[in-house]
């Protein structure tokens, strides 16, 4: 005893003198060893518990309890059993004798001590830790320090239901939250809480059952009403942490942080507004749940019901209070809370709930409905969007079913669904919400590269879109006499048009006018959008049944556009030009994007009318031509002449009429695109028509025999439109063997740069059409791809020119292989064989994400399409490419990162073996079928092994990415091509690939893949039951460093001789836990520790 007192005596002189400010860093360190060293010791914990019964120094009781937390979370496993129960009996009983004598953040670390016993020994070994809680802390000092910490994690054992029923039924506890409370002092206010917290935790794990009584969610609710009470809205509410305690003391953090005697800042009083948001926390936990047992949906039904009379409650108007008013005096979270959980029923369990009767589910829908267009900020309106939406697909879903009536189910939400639909399309208008639209950002982007503005027009059209669905007849009512009103307003612009020389001016400048024609045209480009959206319900088997709306729709919109270029309403001079001509140009755009997507309904009518009377078709197309090649210039803005591309290429690829590349529009457009003196559009612009005019000719015309065709006349003009776009790169061909420094080298690459995405652009739009259309291109092309395999050893060493060559390469050998032949094909591959020398991919490859990383990634996804055609024609390729792989890249990238190279490097790997088994397996067919026939003959085994140890070694770095790649190419061979039975990978490949993955397993470096690890393990280990067994595991075990031999004898006995797949994987995953369990236990003992 005189010792320990020494011991405490010295100890306190040594922590005040290390806190004292006259204490040097240096002695401050060499007392820190002393008692890092000293907590080290076996038994420390023993002179710890001495400390804190005996001593009121705040350093020293705070030193203790660190021992104990270390002891708890980290050497716990390897503590004797007397000792934890010793530890576990103290402690509390050491809380009880001294609570009030302790400093509240002693107090609280002490607690998280005691419940980090809990998490570690609950159930198993401290079965009793909740009722021996509840009882101390209701006993002395009330519940509200123990439920500042949250409890174990679930276990799966027999008890704990009937613990949890205990816990959340027992007296004190439904007295505490079932009691009416008209006031509450701030130490009740308090407790209820973290009570609520601590329900909430619990919420969050377990099931649901008939634990959580109607009596607890009663209360539960009583404390959601707080949330509904309006209120001053606080500052940032404290946390739980540095809230009051039961007695009115400030409490720190739990786990003591700080240093001793600082105590946090921030206010105690927990507002009542806070309860409810604490409660609906609890509520939203348990409507989350989406396996709900036929018991419990009663208070399910319960919960429900009262959630109805919150949201009346919410949603209540009064002289003194609209429901905006309302909403946005209430707390923002309590308000966020309340959307999640109405989120969450319609979502998960609407379907539950809508056929009970004692659910009034229609007029929860109007209580919806007041609270969606109440909502006080934007984020809450998108949220009450969201929910709609999932209405909607949940409507849409049941009337597809077979069980539903689909009228019946209509006919009950039909008012409901009309109310939306109207009140959303006037969110969207600037006549009735020009205040709240104003607000919104329509600059700044955000992660989805949209604005504030462009998302919530595209929420709300997403709602328009689903309800036009449910009601197509009705929603095309409501929607296009909107349109035609705003239509009025901007087709009568021309009657305010001025010409004064060569300027033309908008007469309209009266400030409110101006901000009247805002108002009017941005509500056309909204509504211009939204009747974009619908053109998808005009077409398939209902094409005939809507088509008067359709072609009234299509007729105005062609009307539209006409009107806008032919005044150019985006070239007026107006009176707020920052304002007007943005919205000019944005209506124009729309109008055409709206247009285009109309195409599909186009293409519908061409195939109804094709050997009817067109006349009708043919106006529409014109005209459609009439408006869109005025726009095709430079000098119109870029947004707009974007639009007017898009719809010339829709134009081309999509109705693909027969006569469209005889109107005069676009034979103007030909004209301007093949001269040279020509301004040149911007790139993207440029890309699309030439697009546009290459599909006319090349696209096959839909609904006409082959004979009708007239691919000779197409193919003609195909070459002359192709040669006039590559006139200045051919040119190019006579400089193909200067030095690039004489060439002119930046006039050169500006000629590649503008050229070759152009082609590649061609090639790709036509790779899955028809033979033929395929043949007219390449023809077209071959001048050019001639050309361009001539410059490519000139640049060579220009990254960004080698990646656009290579790209264009990898197009044509994607799409145009075939029609490219196999000699010329032969030649391009030989040339980039030759070219990429290991220097050469050595200096790409190691400048990570430069442009030469992408060459090497294009030229090894080239040579995966070359390795994967069928025949021989390539096969004389294979010893080179698989050279290229295994002696020049893998050893460049095998110890680098280099994440994108080494993804393509392996799929080549992968595309070799598989499309190529038979060069490495001669097996005969009939030889493969045949049971114990001889083992297969095999040819170039060094380049199958070294591809085989390239796998391996990939499983041993930290990319996920390349391990789950790769793992999937080695089971796709063994599924088909049984690559584990072969005799070379089963004698001396297999048993390292499972140790390899085995060991991936133990080392958690790549839990996210466990499944498909112990798979890949069980399919290799399946080839050889009996030699896995016999043969593998104990060389494993005996391999296996930080167990004892006893350790491995248990190991080697409980992984049982499984065969099945379950079974096998439950087996590799028990190992795999007992194995670190035993090495974490070993490495847990005191040093000199003798294991028995």
């Amino acid at each position: 005893m005189a010792s320990e007192e020494s011991s405490l005596r010295a100890l306190e002189s040594l922590m005040t003198e290390f806190f004292h400010s006259c204490t040097t860093n240096e002695r401050k360190r060499e007392i820190e060893e002393l008692l890092n060293n000293f907590a080290q010791q076996m038994g420390a914990w023993r002179h710890c518990l001495y400390f804190l019964s005996n001593t009121r120094n705040e350093y020293v009781m705070m030193y203790s309890l660190t021992v104990f937390e270390n002891l708890v979370n980290k050497m716990w496993l390897g503590v004797a059993s007397q000792d934890k129960m010793e530890i576990r009996s103290c402690l509390p009983k050491l809380l009880l004798a001294q609570y009030k004598a302790m400093p509240f953040f002693i107090r609280n670390k002490l607690c998280k001590v005691i419940v980090d016993i809990g998490r570690q020994d609950w159930p198993m070994f401290y079965h009793d830790f909740f009722t021996n809680t509840l009882q101390v802390s209701w006993r002395r000092f009330g519940i509200s320090t123990v439920l500042r910490l949250p409890p174990p994690p679930p276990s799966p054992t027999s008890g704990e239901s009937e613990l949890l029923g205990s816990l959340l039924q027992g007296t004190h506890y439904s007295k505490l939250l079932s009691q009416p409370i008209p006031a509450l002092d701030d130490a009740s206010q308090q407790l209820c809480s973290l009570a609520l917290e601590c329900l909430a935790h619990l919420f969050s794990w377990i099931p649901l059952s008939t634990s959580i009584t109607p009596s607890l969610l009663a209360s539960i609710f009583h404390f959601a009403r707080f949330g509904c009470d309006l209120r001053v809205k606080p500052k940032t509410p404290p946390s739980i942490y540095s809230s009051c305690s039961s007695n009115g003391e400030h409490a720190p953090p739990a786990n003591g942080g700080g240093r001793p005697g600082h105590q946090m800042g921030g206010s105690g009083q927990v507002d009542r507004s806070r309860l409810g948001v604490l409660a609906m926390t609890c509520i939203n936990e348990l409507v989350s749940k989406n396996c709900v047992p036929l018991d419990f949906e009663e208070y399910l039904l319960r919960m429900f019901q009262q959630t109805f009379f919150l949201l009346q409650r919410l949603t209540r108007e009064n002289n003194a209070h609209t429901v905006k008013s309302r909403l946005q005096e209430l707390d923002e979270s309590y308000v966020e809370k309340f959307t999640d959980f109405l989120r969450l029923f319609v979502s998960v369990h609407l379907r539950r709930i809508e056929s009970n009767a004692q659910f009034p589910v229609v007029e929860f829908l109007a209580l919806l409905f007041k609270y969606t267009f109440n909502q006080p900020t934007h984020e809450g309106y998108f949220a009450c969007l969201d929910i709609w939406s999932i209405f909607l697909d949940y409507l849409t879903t049941k009337i597809k079913s077979r069980l539903a009536d689909p009228d019946g189910v209509l006919n009950r939400y039909k008012d409901a669904l009309v109310l939306l639909l109207r009140e959303v399309l006037n969110r969207i208008q600037f006549r009735y919400n020009q205040a709240q639209l104003e607000e919104l950002d329509d600059e700044t982007l955000d992660d989805d590269q949209q604005t504030e503005w462009q998302r919530y027009l595209r929420q709300s059209l997403e709602v328009v879109v689903k309800v036009m669905e449910l009601l197509p007849s009705h929603a095309f009512a409501t929607l296009f006499p909107v349109l035609q009103e705003d239509l009025d307003v901007y087709l009568g612009l021309q009657q305010f048009i001025v010409t004064s020389g060569t300027s033309r001016r908008l007469n309209i400048t009266a400030e409110n006018d101006c901000r009247r024609l805002h108002c009017a045209l941005r509500d056309l480009s909204s509504l211009l959008q939204a009747v974009g959206r619908l053109a998808g319900y005009f077409i398939g088997d209902v094409f005939a049944a809507r088509f008067n709306d359709a072609l009234a729709v299509v007729e105005r919109l062609v009307e539209v556009t006409c009107y806008g270029s032919q005044i150019s309403l985006y070239d007026l001079e107006t009176a707020v030009p920052s304002v007007l001509k943005p919205d000019l140009i944005d209506v124009h755009a729309q109008s055409l994007a709206a247009l285009q997507a109309y195409s599909h309904w186009l293409a519908q009518f061409y195939s109804e009318v094709q050997r009817q009377n067109q006349s009708r078709f043919i106006s529409l197309v014109t005209s459609t031509m009439d408006a869109t090649a005025p726009l095709i210039t430079a000098k119109v803005p870029e947004k707009l002449l974007l639009s007017a591309c898009h719809l010339m290429v829709s134009m081309a690829t999509t109705v693909r009429p027969v006569f469209l590349v005889t109107l005069p529009a676009v034979q103007n457009i030909f004209n301007l695109i093949t001269e040279s003196q020509t301004r040149r559009l911007p790139q993207e612009a440029h890309m699309l028509v030439c697009r546009a005019l290459s599909n006319m000719l090349l696209l096959p015309w839909s609904n006409l025999p082959e004979s009708e065709q007239q691919w000779q006349t197409r193919s003609s003009s195909h070459a002359s439109l192709l040669a006039a776009l590559t006139r200045h790169y051919r040119l190019l061909r006579g400089t193909a063997n200067q030095p690039p420094h004489r060439l002119g080298l930046e006039d050169t690459k500006a000629v590649l740069h503008q050229t070759l995405p152009v082609l590649r652009d061609i090639v790709d739009s036509i790779s899955g059409e028809s033979t033929k259309s395929r043949q007219i291109c390449y023809q077209s092309l071959q001048e050019s791809v001639q050309v361009s395999l001539g410059l490519f050893p000139v640049f060579i060493q220009q990254p960004d020119v080698t990646d656009e060559m290579l790209s264009f390469f990898l197009t044509l050998f994607q799409g145009l292989r075939v029609q490219m032949g196999v000699p010329f094909t032969g030649q391009i591959i030989h040339t980039f064989l030759s070219m990429f020398t290991r220097e050469q991919l050595a200096a790409s490859i190691l400048q990570e994400g430069s442009a030469g990383c992408r060459v090497v990634e294009k030229f090894l996804k080239i040579l995966q399409v070359v390795v994967q055609e069928p025949g021989q024609a390539f096969k004389p390729f294979l010893p080179s490419i698989i050279a290229l792989c295994m002696e020049q890249v893998y050893p460049i990238v095998a110890e680098r990162s280099s994440p994108d190279v080494k993804a393509e490097m392996f799929e080549l790997l992968y595309q070799v073996l598989h499309h190529n088994w038979r060069y490495f397996f001669k097996t005969s067919v009939l030889a493969s079928v045949q049971r114990g026939s001889a083992e297969e003959a095999m040819e170039n085994e060094a380049q199958f092994s070294a591809a085989m140890q390239a796998f391996g070694q990939s499983f041993l770095q930290p990319d996920i990415h390349i391990f789950k790649q790769n793992l999937s190419y080695l089971e796709s061979l063994n599924s088909k091509h049984k690559l584990y039975h072969r005799k070379l990978f089963r004698t001396s490949m297999l048993f390292h690939f499972i140790n390899v993955l085995l060991q991936v397993l133990l080392h958690k470096s790549h839990d996210l893949l466990q499944e498909e690890i112990a798979l890949a393990v069980y399919n290799m280990a399946s080839v050889d039951f009996d030699a896995f067994y016999s043969a593998f595991m104990p060389e494993f075990l005996n391999g296996c460093q930080g167990v004892d031999a006893n350790q491995r004898a248990v190991l080697g006995r409980n992984f049982k001789l499984e065969r099945d797949l379950p079974s096998f994987t439950q087996s590799v995953h028990r190992l795999v836990n007992d194995l670190r369990y035993y090495r974490l236990c070993n490495s847990s003992l005191p040093t000199g520790t003798v294991k028995l």
